[in-house]
């Protein structure tokens, strides 16, 4: 399994500059470095000093990079998913269109990517990936994408079991799905061999997420107020989707920002341009596991606390739907679905106190 990494801040704080310095550093220091680009313009063959590719090359000692392009990936995504079919269906329906002739809808960009960080985590390749995304609300719905598509499906299975709908049309859903399938389903539709596999495919991309020895993220901010109060909010909503922050990195900047990310530790980073004089001052990464995380649960005492930095009471909004409370902070949102000694009781009380909500039960 492999260590990732990504950087979150405003544009122009030099996120992707933070991304190859790092990456040159963990390769320095013996470790399988990948680093991704997100972005397929120039530019971050230009900043890096070498012409990328759509496969990983190699471009030092244990330093290998590779450029994103949705397109390419949606074509291999999509020859996957004919192979699924013709594994799983009598009669494919998909293929006679070709991945060739696919069109690049909006949000299959960070999709395809979080699909190619997976594969190359899988691949065992790799110590390290370092990921350059576009380090805002997108990159964050991307790492957040196996909990809220976990609570799609955990959501609507429940729905659909307890809908007229659903009554009427279990006892024909196991004979069809039987005459259409190669496979024996056996309950319902959600209980099936290839949901089976989605299900665990999201349920460790969900503990990977929220395992910051696995995958962490770093702000990146200047000394100005926009950048600090961007890197601030996305601090906090990275906590909404489980993302351990590990620190902050202020990048060419005299003033101290440590009040504003307490407590975080700032690093600060020398005004340079290159990634071969940033790359000294850069924190150990790998230190992330000591930031606060995300979410608590404190089982004897009924309460639950969640990590919400950036956030005050007002703009935090707090719900609970049967077994789950849903927390509103910003534009996120999150699904909590409680564990069994929590489960059945009634949200009693909720406090917001240094930048944590601490949610009481009954």
């Amino acid at each position: 399994m492999s260590f990732i990494l990504t950087f979150l801040g405003k544009g122009g704080t030099g996120r992707s500059t933070m991304a190859i310095a790092a990456a040159h550093r963990f390769a320095a220091q013996g470790q399988r470095t990948l680093l991704l680009g997100q972005d397929p313009s120039p530019g971050f063959s230009t900043l890096l000093g070498h012409d990328v590719g759509t496969s990983p090359a190699a471009i030092a000692p244990n330093l290998s990079v590779v450029q994103l392009h949705t397109a390419q990936l949606l074509e291999q995504s999509w020859d996957e998913l004919k192979r699924q079919e013709a594994t799983y269906l009598r009669t494919p329906f998909f293929k006679a269109v070709y991945g060739q002739e696919l069109g690049v809808l909006p949000g299959m960009d960070t999709a395809l990517a979080l699909n190619a960080l997976r594969e190359y985590d899988a691949s065992g390749s790799y110590d390290v990936l370092v990921y350059d995304g576009t380090g805002d609300m997108a990159t964050l719905r991307m790492l957040g994408m196996p909990e809220i598509l976990s609570w799609y499906i955990r959501r609507f299975r429940t729905v659909l079991s307890e809908s007229d709908l659903g009554k009427t049309l279990s006892p024909f859903v196991q004979p069809i799905a039987g005459a259409i399938l190669n496979v024996d389903w056996s309950g319902d539709i959600f209980s099936s061999q290839p949901a089976g596999q989605v299900n665990n495919l999201l349920d460790n991309g969900k503990m990977a997420v929220a395992d910051s020895s696995r995958v962490a993220a770093y702000l990146v901010t200047t000394d100005r107020p926009e950048a600090i109060a961007t890197a601030r909010y996305l601090w906090g909503s990275a906590q909404q989707v489980g993302l351990t922050v590990g620190g902050v990195l202020l990048n060419q900047a005299e003033g101290d920002v440590s009040a504003e990310f307490a407590p975080l530790s700032v690093s600060s980073i020398p005004h340079q341009a290159s990634w071969e004089a940033i790359a000294p001052a850069l924190p150990d990464f790998r230190q992330a596991t000591q930031a606060p995380r995300p979410i608590t649960v404190h089982e004897s005492d009924r309460k639950v606390s969640l990590f919400l930095p950036g956030f005050n009471k007002t703009q935090v909004k707090l719900t609970q739907y049967g077994p789950e409370v849903t927390i509103e902070a910003g534009d996120q949102r999150r699904n909590i679905f409680l564990p069994p000694a929590l489960q059945g009781r009634s949200v009693t009380g909720a406090k917001f106190q240094d930048g944590y909500l601490i949610i009481s039960f009954g």
